[in-house]
C-alpha cells in the first residue's frame, strides 16, 4: 500500500458542484444564483409558508373556536373498570399509581371516576375527582372515596 493508492471508502464521499471557484470552473461569476434579486444575495431567507405573493394557506383557512387555557382535562375511569381491576388483582385499595401501573392512565393524567357500570366490591378509591353518581355507588357498596 502506498499513499498514491489510497482512496476513500465506497459511499463515504459525495460529489458536489464546487461553485464560485473561478471562470474555468463553469460555475463562477454568479455562482449559479442567477442575476440580481433577493435570492442572489447572501443572508436571503424566505418567510415560512410564503407562496410567491399568493395568499398563504394559514391565512386562507377559516378559523373558529378557541382553546381554553384554564381547561382541566381528566382521564375518565368507570366503576366497571374498578370492578374489573378488583377481580383481576384482588385489591381493596385503588389509587392513581395502581391505575398507572396497569396501563389504564398515563403518567401525567388526572383521573376522574365516573359512575358507569356496577360496583359490587368494597373499595377504597383515591383519585383526582369523582362524579356524584360514582361516589354514591362506591359508598353504597361499603367503600370510601378520597380526593387528591
Amino acid at each position: 500500500m502506498k499513499l498514491h493508492t489510497l482512496k476513500p471508502a465506497e459511499g463515504s464521499t459525495k460529489t458536489r458542484k464546487r461553485i464560485g471557484r473561478g471562470q474555468g470552473s463553469g460555475a463562477a461569476g454568479t455562482a449559479t444564483r442567477g442575476h440580481k434579486g433577493a435570492k442572489s444575495r447572501s443572508g436571503y431567507s424566505q418567510k415560512i409558508g410564503f407562496e410567491g405573493g399568493q395568499m398563504p394557506l394559514q391565512r386562507r383557512v377559516p378559523k373558529f373556536g378557541f382553546n381554553n387555557i384554564n381547561r382541566v382535562a381528566y382521564k375518565a375511569i368507570n366503576l366497571s373498570d374498578l370492578q374489573m381491576l378488583h377481580e383481576k388483582l384482588n385489591v381493596d385499595t385503588i389509587d392513581v399509581e395502581l391505575l398507572k401501573t396497569n396501563g389504564l392512565v398515563g403518567k401525567k393524567d388526572l383521573v376522574k371516576i365516573l359512575g358507569n357500570g356496577e360496583l359490587k366490591a368494597k373499595l377504597n378509591v383515591t383519585a383526582n375527582a369523582f362524579s356524584k353518581s360514582a361516589s354514591a355507588a362506591i359508598e353504597k357498596a361499603g367503600g370510601s372515596t378520597s380526593t387528591l
